[in-house]
């Protein structure tokens, strides 16, 4: 195998590439051997669970991947059409270790495998891709003993079941504001469309979809509801039908962005408070985690509600281990990433969007009114710049504000991060690109916009 391909598709948290270029069913193939050397080697189950998403080329490969696990002796359990928060719900409840046919948000032309350990423990490149790569590439693998078998298993409803015993009974089933609630819901032609119609018949809500087509062309738009274009239509159907709230779904609906009834983005940072202050009613003083790039509001939210806020780098693996270390209860990404310890510590959109509609429910205040305490902070959002040496860019924003005109302090957690008493910003590189990803806050949106532009001045110095 040759190891420029392998070195371009084994990422930081995933295996991920171009079809037929990079990601083959030769490739899977060979990945499948390794991974069920792996398994033994960890003394994992000898079964594995697969799922696949709605990418053309996602069940050959898949196929090719199962046949390199079951010529290794190891079953096969495949779960057909799944997405990758039902593949943790299967490798968690079943205690199986499992693999996910994806790329996720990544454009047609792309596929790639999510893989985990029994419990939907994560595998990255230190806890077990670097070691299946060079197996990969060596070409070796243990001795056939006997052929596995595969097996065919559906667990849609399952995954269904298991999310709303999460919730207390009846409680999707009450009126809203005296009537029925309003859900709008943009799949992306993504796997939302596959598990959504499953969740939302048990809910009391008249639901209007778009792009529910199961389509790995992505004819629509994008299936990456992080960039603001993709949610132009969905901001539109809340408008028209009047919705209550709005759900954006990434191509494998792990990531959920929310809408409210205005139209406007719901901030990740305040649904991440939202959901942790709920959660800390459940189980009081617990540790929540949130990642760097979250609003100040979320920790001290945290504080507020009996918790203890605990601050991790950008990067899911990084925050299931430290929810595994640290024992918390739920994490939250800005980039639309939630993870919860009832949830085998995977992280969920179809969960988190749950949480937010029984929010609602429960206060039946509009959406905007209830995420108001939540949103404290104006925010940039994450820009990217393009920069061919991010190490001396960084080095160069530490040495003008050791300079500046009121006193920051520094923190490099993840990058750098600069705060001031009324503002703050963190700007990291990109794990594969040439490029700096910034992110500001401020009390207000015109100090935002001044130190926004004032970072960005520096960054394009470069």
């Amino acid at each position: 195998m040759e190891s420029s391909i392998l070195n371009r598709v084994f990422k930081a948290y995933d295996i991920r590439g171009l079809v037929d270029e990079e990601i083959t069913p030769e490739l899977t193939f060979a990945i499948g051997v390794a991974f069920a050397n792996f398994l033994e080697g960890e003394r994992e189950p000898a079964t594995v669970v697969i799922g696949e998403d709605m990418r053309p080329s996602s069940p050959d490969l898949a196929g090719a991947f199962s046949d390199g696990i079951t010529s290794q002796g190891l079953d096969v359990i495949r779960i057909g059409l799944s997405s990758t928060d039902q593949l943790y719900f299967a490798s968690g409840s079943l205690n199986l270790p499992g693999a996910m046919f994806t790329a996720s948000h990544n454009p047609a032309a792309y596929n790639g495998i999510k893989l985990c350990k029994s419990g939907a423990r994560p595998i990255g490149q230190e806890s077990g891709l670097r070691w299946i790569k060079e197996r990969v590439a060596s070409g070796a693998h243990i001795a056939l003993r006997s052929v596995g078998v595969e097996k065919q298993r559906d667990l849609l409803n399952d995954y269904v079941d298991y999310l709303f015993s999460l919730f207390p009974s009846e409680l999707f089933q009450r009126s809203y504001q005296g009537r029925q609630m309003v859900i709008a819901i943009d799949a992306g032609n993504g796997m939302g469309g596959h598990t959504a119609p499953a969740v939302f018949q048990r809910i009391n809500a008249e639901m209007h979809g778009i792009y529910f087509d199961l389509d790995g062309s992505f004819p629509n738009h994008e299936a990456n509801p992080i960039e603001p274009s993709n949610l132009v239509d969905l901001q539109k159907l809340v408008l028209q039908k009047s919705a209550d709230i709005g759900l954006a779904f990434d191509g494998d609906a792990d990531r959920c962005f929310l809408i409210d009834e205005k139209g406007e983005l719901v901030s990740p940072s305040a649904l991440t408070a939202l959901i942790a202050e709920r959660e800390l009613k459940r189980a009081p003083a617990s540790s929540i985690i949130y990642n760097l790039i979250c609003s100040r509001a979320v920790p001290q939210i945290i504080v507020e509600n009996g918790g203890t806020p605990l601050r991790s780098r950008v990067g899911h693996s990084f925050i299931k281990q430290m929810m595994a270390d640290q024992g918390a209860i739920f994490g939250g990404e800005h980039s639309g990433h939630f993870y919860f310890r009832d949830f085998w510590s995977a992280d969920s959109g179809m969960l988190a969007a749950l949480h937010a509609i029984a929010a609602l429910f429960e206060s039946d205040k509009s959406l905007s009114h209830l995420l108001e305490p939540y949103n404290r902070y104006q925010l940039s959002g994450e820009i990217n710049t393009k920069v061919e040496d991010t190490r001396a860019a960084i080095s160069n924003i530490r040495e003008y504000f050791s300079a500046f005109d009121e006193p920051v302090t520094f923190d490099e957690l993840d990058g750098l991060t600069v705060s001031a008493k009324t503002w703050s910003f963190n700007v990291r590189p990109s794990n594969t690109e040439p490029l700096l990803r910034l992110n500001v806050e401020a009390e207000t949106r015109a100090e935002m916009e001044r130190m926004k532009v004032q970072v960005l001045g520096l960054i394009n110095k470069q």
